[in-house]
């Protein structure tokens, strides 16, 4: 005989509402926010469709091209990350002209460090193509790529500062839309110019170039508004722009440290031979891809923590903290399950070489295995960037740095290959940033309530 049923209590019903609530934000903010992220690679997959049929020099010279871009354009995401903290904690404060206000010294900011990039970068545009040995007949296509390119820096800097301002204002819609918008018009363009025009390489960073001035003058037009509305000044304010070069400052290294993480790893594994660095590259891109995942989480953990933050709510931080952390667990559960599922589906699509299928299956399982952890590592990362604790973010990676480099460079000379590399990176790099995070989380050192953290 069953004994009575236990009446679920007030507490019960409060606890289920509040992550009700929870889900419903992080949906709304999260989901948006991957479409925008999955959006912004496609740029250069046009770009490689279209240049492609040019000839293999011009593909090449677009690839040397791409990668100097893209990491020239990556180590300035702290644009975005730290506009989103700082705009949502104005907002959280209920003070909209202050939030717009802040998002607008980041704009600023993001056009003087763009502007200074072009500066620099254009003059050395050869050097940076001959420093990654391009060879005679793809270098010039990679210089002029690259140089018309640039030009279209200072427009992708701003986007980066505005997308941070709509998300801190809990809105990452518009940038969906932009996005989507941004890539029609880089697809359209590339074709006219590169083949209806007759511009070549050229014509495809042109192409490019338009498109990306055309988002950031939307993006703009968006802010714009916004600050006419609530009155908040668009005049660059020194003191503010100062204030956001120190809190993208810790960040800045934060990526950096990242960056060189992800090239040692490379660099290693160009040392295993042509099959491992082939199946490295494989692994690498749907690493990326299951990151875009799990950082839409950590987005809308920027934006939401930030909030709650800014309106002194030091409880719901915490609780929207923990409901986050499940969400980035059994999003690690899925995507490690569809990895393991598609391993026989993912090896033929990217290539039929054989010897890459057997080094490729086990670091396939490696990336499989380690989504969960990945998952809290990612939603941990958006928390305490929502919280604006860069400082800790920086010494924490650089010691995640310092512990995988000698790690990892110690894998051909222990005899290990792709499949003990990427136990080094997913395995011991993941988890050693699950480390830092976990302590820091655990701790509540990162819960600063406030309109600005002091």
């Amino acid at each position: 005989m069953s004994g009575p049923r236990r009446k679920p209590d007030v507490a019960d019903g409060g606890r289920r509402s509040i992550r009700r609530r929870h889900d419903r934000e992080i949906l709304a903010l999260a989901l948006p926010a991957f479409g925008a992220l999955v959006a912004e690679p496609l740029f250069l997959m046009a770009d490689s469709a279209i240049i492609g049929h040019l000839g293999t020099p011009q593909l090449a010279g677009l690839g040397i091209a791409a990668a100097l871009l893209t990491t020239g354009v990556n180590v300035f995401v702290f644009l975005a990350y730290a506009t989103t903290a700082a705009v949502a904690r104005r907002v959280g404060a209920q003070d909209l002209p202050a939030a717009i206000r802040q998002g607008m010294d980041g704009i600023w900011l993001a056009l003087a460090l763009g502007l200074a990039v072009l500066a620099v970068a254009y003059p050395l545009a050869p050097t940076l193509v001959d420093a990654f040995g391009a060879s005679a007949t793809a270098s010039p296509h990679a210089v002029t790529y690259l140089r018309i390119s640039l030009f279209g820096i200072p427009a992708m800097l701003v986007v980066l500062a505005a997308t941070g301002v709509l998300r801190g204002l809990q809105d990452t819609r518009t940038p969906l839309y932009v996005a989507i918008a941004g890539f029609t018009a880089n697809a359209v363009l590339n074709v006219v110019l590169v083949y209806g025009v007759g511009l070549g390489i050229a014509g495809s960073a042109w192409g490019t170039v338009l498109a990306q001035c055309g988002m950031a003058a939307v993006y703009l037009g968006v802010v714009v508004r916004g600050a006419r509305r609530h009155g908040a000044s668009l005049r660059p304010d020194a003191a503010g722009i100062r204030a956001c070069a120190q809190a993208g400052a810790p960040l800045l290294v934060r990526t950096l440290s990242l960056r060189a993480v992800l090239l040692i790893a490379t660099a290693v594994a160009a040392g295993l031979g042509d099959a491992s660095i082939a199946a490295h590259q494989i692994t690498l891109t749907l690493w990326s891809l299951l990151a875009f995942a799990l950082d839409a989480i950590a987005i809308a953990g920027q934006a939401i923590i930030g909030r709650y933050l800014g309106a002194d709510d030091a409880a719901g931080a915490r609780a929207a903290c923990r409901r986050m952390v499940q969400w980035g667990i059994a999003s690690g559960v899925g995507l490690g399950l569809l990895v393991l599922l598609a391993r026989p589906l993912i090896l033929p699509l990217f290539t039929s070489d054989p010897g890459v299928h057997e080094v490729l299956m086990p670091a396939l399982l490696v990336v499989a295995l380690t989504q969960p952890v990945a998952g809290v590592v990612f939603v941990l990362d958006g928390v305490l960037m929502g919280a604006g604790d860069g400082p800790y973010l920086a010494w924490a990676m650089l010691a995640v740095l310092v512990v995988f480099a000698p790690v990892a460079l110690a894998v051909p000379a222990l005899g290990g290959g792709l499949t003990a590399l990427w136990w080094t990176i997913a395995g011991l790099m993941m988890t050693t940033r699950l480390v830092t995070l976990w302590a820091r989380a655990r701790s509540g050192r990162w819960v600063v309530t406030g309109a600005v953290r002091v």
